[in-house]
């Protein structure tokens, strides 16, 4: 019995049914510590790895058998990869880092089928090229585990439904994490958003709500801070809309979207740049009114000058707290 009930039941990795798939045996996931033992286990410095995916569990995976394996070759069917995180430019920029470390890619097409050759696997491309290979990684994205909620009644599209204190539509039953879906707060649009910082203000927001209290997440934002080899990516916000300010300066790209009709910076893209990104991430995630001129100056130098009076003087009386909010 429960007076207050928590679904965190995560996602499930995606398995599409290719043609001759049963066929390959050695395959894993990559996104619990059970797959990454296995994979430990069985790729060695002869095992041809290919991973369809080229997104960030695809990439991370990539980057830790790289010098493991005898060769890594990721496939996707976007035309770049991080197509979920970066437009072209920038994951060009990163492509070319990766292929530098001796990744190599198929993007752009997918396999049309598998076949035994040679006692190993080969990927029968839908371009027409073939990827032989030892070992087998699906890093294609997750489906949210909804079942348990949808077929109690419970609302649910992609991922469980739920309101800002992480109620679901049945009563005294709540859920948080990769199997809901969030509002994002600055297209106001509902989506699936697996990520940490999401599933841990869902899970705070969900348990002072279940023991009396009220601390509602409203601000769900799409933001992710990752690295591979060396070189780091930090993205928040939204890249379809708004003007775009390009600039690379000694590696380092930073892009910045600004809708000058709304007059607030809507996202961001920087690559080996992270100074005081967390102020960026504020002024996208609290849809802070900046004018031009404001922006611009900012988009240089980063500072408390963007927020309110309020914010600036809770900050100078407690440092602690522009480590939370601003960096």
């Amino acid at each position: 019995g429960y007076d207050k009930l928590l679904i965190a039941t995560g996602s499930s990795p995606l398995r599409f049914p290719i043609a001759g798939i049963e066929q390959v045996q050695a395959w894993s996931a990559f996104t619990t510590l059970d797959d990454t033992r296995y994979l430990d286990a069985h790729v060695s410095g002869d095992t041809r790895v290919f991973i369809i995916g080229a997104g960030l569990i695809g990439l991370k995976c990539a980057e830790g058998l790289a010098e493991r394996a005898k060769s890594v070759t990721v496939c996707d069917l976007a035309e770049t990869i991080l197509s979920s995180i970066l437009t072209p430019k920038p994951a060009k920029i990163m492509q070319t880092h990766l292929e530098r470390q001796g990744i190599a890619f198929q993007l752009g097409t997918s396999v049309d089928r598998f076949e035994t050759i040679d006692g190993g696997y080969a990927a029968i491309m839908k371009n027409g090229e073939i990827v032989t290979f030892d070992m087998l990684v699906f890093a294609a994205g997750v489906r949210p585990n909804i079942a348990l909620v949808k077929e109690a009644g419970g609302a649910a599209d992609r991922g469980i439904l739920t309101n800002e204190n992480a109620r679901t539509s049945l009563p005294d039953i709540y859920a948080a994490g990769d199997c809901t879906e969030s509002v994002d707060t600055v297209t106001g649009q509902r989506k699936i958003m697996a990520l940490l910082p999401n599933a841990y203000h869902q899970g705070e927001a969900a348990g002072i709500h279940m023991a009396g209290g009220e601390h509602p997440f409203t601000d769900a934002i799409p933001m992710n801070a990752i690295g591979f080899f060396g070189k780091h990516i930090l993205s928040a916000g939204v890249y379809t809309d708004g003007e775009a300010f390009e600039s690379e300066t000694n590696g380092a790209y930073r892009c910045f979207y600004y809708d000058e009709r709304a007059q607030r910076l809507l996202g961001f893209i920087l690559i080996d740049d992270a100074a005081r990104a967390g102020i960026y991430t504020a002024l996208v995630r609290e849809k802070t009114q900046l004018s031009k001129d404001l922006f611009l100056r900012l988009r240089e130098e980063p500072g408390l000058i963007a927020f309110s009076t309020e914010t600036r003087a809770a900050v100078l009386r407690n440092p602690k707290k522009e480590d939370t909010q601003c960096k």
